[in-house]
């Protein structure tokens, strides 16, 4: 084996470059890639052994599944841009939403309120026991509850809260903790009638709460691409879903009564004909459970805002 070149403390400065330009492992000149032809050395780590005796070990990067991301974990590259995001892209995202609404409503409705709606029916379908499949224009759920269904949600969540133990991140533990209570309460103390009403109504009730929750994820750690197509998606849906209902306060005539076609009658009229709501009883909790989401993201802004705010100062 060639004799490894250790220092060239013992020559000259222009013998020392001709070392530099050669294989630190047998001193043939350096070919253009990585790889000495010779000896089949490779230079990096060659040129580490002759400084410190070893290669250090590769460190192996950490897989982004392994990891429950949380707000303080997100890193940004200007603080304060950061913080001028917070203040203005919440309420611009309202805004936008709201005019497009106003000039495209059945487009909004189309593109963005009934994935959204169709996803909050079968969100409240899985925490009453039932196994149920969002399409774009209906959900399909069964007429009795399982057993699978259940579990398999149950597993599920006992999984995060386990990945958030891992994570050390007891709100989230705390958060998912409170929706098994949810789902215990909705699987096995409420009655199959009173599922049905309950996942029925969840369709824009469920939904206003899912696109609440999309546009408060613009403050929590994740994928950058990702915070601003919750954050628009969320906005488009939660006033398709709330404008009609906000209006219903003095238009009745904007609720959808009738039947939908190839799915029988619609949410508002199956409430009203099979569960006895009063039009008035309905407006008032759809409008009432969309203040509350309002009310709840109102509070994840001002602390987002105010985080923001903190990690600028901080940066100076």
């Amino acid at each position: 084996m060639p004799e490894l070149v250790t220092s060239c403390d013992e020559f000259s400065g222009l013998e020392c470059a001709a070392m530099a330009e050669s294989c630190p492992w047998c001193n043939a000149p350096r070919a253009g890639g990585p790889i000495c032809p010779r000896c089949g050395a490779n230079y990096a780590k060659a040129e580490l052994i002759r400084a410190h005796g070893r290669a250090p070990e590769a460190v192996k990067p950490v897989p982004v599944a392994a990891v429950i991301v949380g707000a303080e974990d997100t890193a940004v590259d200007d603080p304060r841009l950061e913080w001028k995001l917070s203040i203005a892209a919440l309420p611009a995202a309202l805004l936008l939403a709201w005019l497009f609404h106003l000039l495209t409503p059945g487009l909004q409705r189309i593109l963005f309120g009934m994935p959204v709606h169709e996803l909050g029916h079968a969100i409240t379908a899985w925490l009453c026991g039932y196994f149920a499949v969002p399409t774009l224009w209906k959900t399909l759920v069964p007429e009795s509850r399982g057993v699978v269904a259940p579990l398999v949600l149950v597993g599920l969540i006992g999984y995060g809260m386990f990945r958030a133990y891992l994570a050390e991140k007891p709100g989230y533990i705390a958060l998912l903790g409170a929706v098994l209570l949810v789902q215990a309460c909705g699987t096995l103390l409420v009655s199959e009638v009173t599922a049905e009403m309950l996942f029925t109504f969840g369709g824009d009730g469920m939904g206003m709460v899912l696109a609440a929750a999309l546009m408060a994820s613009f403050f929590f750690g994740y994928q950058k691409s990702l915070r601003w197509g919750f954050l628009i998606i969320g906005a488009a849906a939660f006033v398709d879903m709330f404008a009609t209902w906000f209006t219903a306060l003095w238009n009745v005539d904007v609720i959808p009564f009738g039947e939908n076609e190839g799915s029988g009658l619609s949410d508002p009229m199956k409430l009203l004909e099979e569960h006895g709501w009063r039009t008035a009883t309905m407006v008032r909790r759809y409008v009432a459970v969309g203040v509350g989401a309002l009310a709840a993201l109102a509070m994840v802004y001002t602390w987002g805002v105010r985080r923001a705010w903190r990690k600028a100062l901080e940066a100076g």
